[in-house]
């Protein structure tokens, strides 16, 4: 491989890794914003608001540096992979135009909404909350949208090597859309779930058990549990889909070298290319035959029947594949624990230490699950970057001094990561406002930070 094409991959995922995290919370958060706002109009509750005036703080500091690393993005793609932006920019330019629209409009509410507490209505506040999550997912969806053509390409013609005859909706729409952007907008939720849930279990197991600290705990693993069963559906129809549409990424995923009726599930194991096994993996007899087709004898494609030279990394995309899946299993079995002890125990909140402490594991490992989701789905579209027209060695800029500019963005992202922690713990030591609600707005009383040493 390379060096250029190292050194601008690893750029690139390094941003990648980077930036999904503040694209996770910038669905996900402000969803938890405009519930716990709603619950406190309803039930006229304060505690649910003290809720929401903490999240809207950490929401503003996400969003803040969200934006700086999401601008990074935007000019790596210009400076790394020019070929892929001449190519690109005409075929899937709307998405990316669209999606700077929602990223605006979110940026005006989210204004509204940090600068609105007393001076607007509590109803019209709470509306401005709408079109904030609204933003964020369509963002979401426009961007993935956007990957999902580099996945299944559609809307254009090539004619005497030019692109010719574009249609940007077909592109926009393309096959993998639906799949891709449904999947990515519910790990969203499943992460942001929990993600916060792991704030409040911790929380919990230091003795804070206010029920500040309950209803937090309580609401986080309501989106969770409702968020990723769905996930896992969604993933079983787009696991279903790229076995028609991208067989070669379908085979990896599974560690499938050859094709086969009636192919096992591999659970685990060691993907090995040069043997073409899996080694040290638990396999399910016929299951992948099943999952595919929904018939046991099935025949299911390997790699055999594609040029070595197109295989992707086996090892890193079926690895990446199981650890997502483990990953997000041991959630739902974490979700469906908490409530089931809550059902039993008559509503009662739950307390076993184990049960807290695999929540507080749920919520690094859900964002682990959404990094490695976009290993399988970026990595294993290799060594492509537009699927069957654009390969990636060819996609890649010829300047120099690539390593150099990776250092740097590296340091940047170091600086950003620090400050984001700095911040969010600013946040979280700061005293709960208190905040009381009537017809006429809100009243929040913000106490002096100086008091509290902060």
């Amino acid at each position: 491989m390379l060096p250029e094409l190292i050194a601008a991959r690893a750029q690139m995922g390094t941003s990648l890794v980077f930036h999904i995290i503040f694209s996770v919370l910038g669905v996900g958060v402000p969803l938890l914003l405009c519930i716990a706002e709603g619950f406190a109009l309803y039930t006229k509750n304060p505690v649910w608001m003290m809720l929401t005036r903490r999240w809207a703080r950490a929401a503003a500091i996400l969003f803040a540096i969200g934006a700086v690393s999401g601008t990074i993005l935007s000019f790596e793609l210009g400076l790394l992979w020019p070929t892929y932006t001449r190519f690109a920019g005409a075929v899937v330019g709307l998405p990316f135009l669209l999606e700077g629209f929602a990223f605006f409009v979110e940026a005006i509410f989210l204004g509204l909404y940090l600068y609105g507490w007393e001076r607007l209505s509590p109803r019209a506040h709470w509306l401005c909350s709408f079109p904030i999550w609204i933003s964020g997912m369509l963002s979401a969806w426009f961007i993935v949208a956007a990957n999902s053509w580099m996945n299944t390409p559609a809307g254009f013609v090539i004619k005497n090597g030019k692109v010719v005859d574009i249609n940007p909706f077909k592109a926009v729409f393309n096959p993998s859309t639906p799949f891709e952007t449904v999947h990515m907008i519910l790990a969203s939720y499943v992460a942001t779930g929990f993600g916060v849930a792991a704030v409040y279990a911790f929380a919990y197991l230091r003795g804070k058990r206010s029920e500040y600290y309950r209803k937090g705990l309580m609401l986080a693993m309501m989106i969770a549990v409702v968020a990723t069963p769905l996930q896992m559906v969604s993933g079983d129809f787009n696991a279903r889909f790229l076995s028609v549409y991208q067989p070669v990424k379908f085979a990896a995923m599974e560690g499938i070298f050859k094709t086969q009726s009636g192919a096992p599930i591999s659970i685990g194991g060691l993907a090995d290319p040069n043997t073409g096994e899996v080694r040290y993996a638990i396999e399910i007899p016929k299951g992948l035959s099943i999952l595919a087709n929904y018939n046991p004898n099935a025949t299911v494609k390997g790699l055999d029947q594609f040029p070595r030279m197109d295989w992707p990394n086996t090892e890193i995309v079926h690895t990446s594949f199981d650890g997502m899946v483990g990953s997000g299993s041991f959630a739902l079995l974490m979700a469906l624990l908490f409530w089931g002890y809550y059902l039993l125990k008559k509503f009662t909140m739950p307390s076993n230490r184990l049960l807290l402490l695999g929540i507080v594991i749920a919520g690094p490992l859900s964002f682990l699950a959404v990094e490695l989701g976009w290993m399988v789905t970026e990595i294993g579209r290799q060594p492509w970057t537009i699927y069957g027209y654009l390969r990636t060695k060819d996609a890649v800029t010829t300047a120099p001094l690539l390593n150099l500019s990776f250092v740097i963005f590296s340091l940047i992202y170091i600086l950003l990561g620090v400050a984001l922690v700095w911040l969010l713990l600013k946040v979280a030591r700061r005293p709960l406002p208190q905040v009381s609600i009537s017809e006429h707005g809100y009243e929040v009383h913000e106490p002096e930070i100086e008091k509290v040493g902060v």
